[in-house]
C-alpha cells in the first residue's frame, strides 16, 4: 500500500505541476505573446553583450586618434575602409569602437539612475502610503513641486548646481525620476493596505516594518517593475540630452550624447558622424520600451485575463 500511495502522490504532484505551470513559465508565456517585446529583448541582450565584452568586440580603442584618416566615410561609401567599418570622426577615432564603448556608459547610466530612483522612491512612497495624514501630505506636495518642472530643465538646473559630469548627471536624473516611483508606490500601498490579508497580519501582531516590507511591498512590485523598465530608457535619453548640451559626460568620454555634441558641426559634410550615435540611442531606447510593454502584458492581471 505504501508503494501505491507513493505513486499516487507523485502522480498528483505531476498533474498539479502540469496544470499549474511555474511562475517563470507563466511569465514567459504572456511575455512571448507580444512579438515586439521579444524582438526588444533580443536587441537589448545583443547590446548588453556588446557592452560587457566591449574590449574584445571593438576593433580599435575608442580614444586612439588617427590624423591620417579624419572624417573617413563608412565602408560602403566611396572612400571607405574595412579598417573603419562605420568611418571615423573629426579627429580620426573609430566610430564603431566608440559606439560599442558608449553602450557601456549608456547602460551603466540607466542602471544607476533606476537603482537610485527605485530605492529612494519606493521607500518614500511606502512611508507616505502607509502612514498617510500629515506625513503623506508633506511628501506628496514636495513631489508635486518636482513634477511641476519640465524634467530636462530641472535636471539641467541640478547639474548646473552640482557641476558638469557623468556622476552629477546621474544624480540629477535620479532625483527627477524619483516622484514617479513615489506616486506609484503610494497608490499601490494605499490599495493593498485595506485588504484582508494585511488586516489579518496586523491583527496577528505583525509589526509596522514587517507589514510594510514583507506583507505589502511584495504585492506592489509588478507596476514598479514596468515603471523601472520605462525609466531605464528615459534615463538613457536624459543622459544623452545632458551630454549633448555639455552638462553630462565630458569629452573624450565615448558617450552617445557627447558624440552627438562633438559631431553637430559636421552634420552636412559627414552625415555618418551624427547618424550612427543617434541610431544607437534610438534602437536602444526603442528596444527597452518594447520590453516594458511586454512586462506590462505579463505582469498585469487584467491583461492576462484578456
Amino acid at each position: 500500500m505504501t508503494a501505491i500511495e507513493s505513486k499516487a502522490t507523485e502522480a498528483a504532484v505531476e498533474k498539479k505541476t502540469a496544470t499549474h505551470p511555474s511562475a517563470l513559465s507563466e511569465f514567459w508565456f504572456y511575455f512571448s505573446r507580444n512579438k515586439g517585446a521579444v524582438i526588444g529583448l533580443v536587441i537589448f541582450l545583443a547590446i548588453l553583450f556588446v557592452a560587457i565584452f566591449a574590449p574584445f568586440v571593438a576593433p580599435h580603442s575608442p580614444s586612439i586618434q588617427n590624423r591620417e584618416m579624419l572624417l573617413l566615410p563608412p565602408v560602403w561609401h566611396a572612400g571607405g575602409s574595412w579598417g573603419h567599418i562605420l568611418g571615423t570622426d573629426a579627429v580620426g577615432r573609430d566610430i564603431l569602437s566608440r559606439l560599442i564603448y558608449g553602450a557601456r556608459f549608456s547602460l551603466f547610466i540607466g542602471l544607476v539612475v533606476v537603482t537610485l530612483s527605485v530605492i529612494s522612491g519606493v521607500l518614500i512612497g511606502l512611508v507616505a502610503g502607509y502612514f498617510r495624514g500629515t506625513v503623506d501630505t508633506f511628501i506628496m506636495r514636495i513631489m508635486d513641486i518636482i513634477l511641476a518642472f519640465p524634467s530636462l530643465l530641472l535636471a539641467l538646473v541640478l547639474v548646473a548646481v552640482l557641476g558638469p559630469g557623468l556622476l552629477n548627471a546621474m544624480i540629477a536624473i535620479s532625483l527627477v525620476n524619483q516622484p514617479h516611483f513615489v506616486r506609484l508606490t503610494r497608490a499601490s500601498v494605499m490599495t493593498e493596505r485595506t485588504k484582508d490579508y494585511v488586516i489579518g497580519s496586523q491583527v496577528a501582531g505583525a509589526g509596522t516594518l514587517r507589514l510594510m516590507f514583507k506583507t505589502i511591498l511584495p504585492n506592489c512590485l509588478a507596476p514598479l517593475i514596468v515603471q523601472a523598465t520605462l525609466a531605464f530608457s528615459a534615463a538613457i535619453l536624459d543622459a544623452a540630452a545632458l551630454g549633448f548640451l555639455g552638462m553630462g559626460a565630458q569629452p573624450p568620454t565615448p558617450e552617445w550624447g557627447t558624440m552627438l555634441a562633438e559631431a553637430r558641426e559636421f552634420i552636412q559634410r559627414a552625415w555618418w558622424v551624427v547618424t550612427f550615435p543617434g541610431l544607437a540611442i534610438l534602437i536602444t531606447v526603442l528596444a527597452i520600451n518594447l520590453m516594458g510593454d511586454g512586462l506590462r502584458d505579463a505582469l498585469d492581471p487584467k491583461l492576462k485575463r484578456s
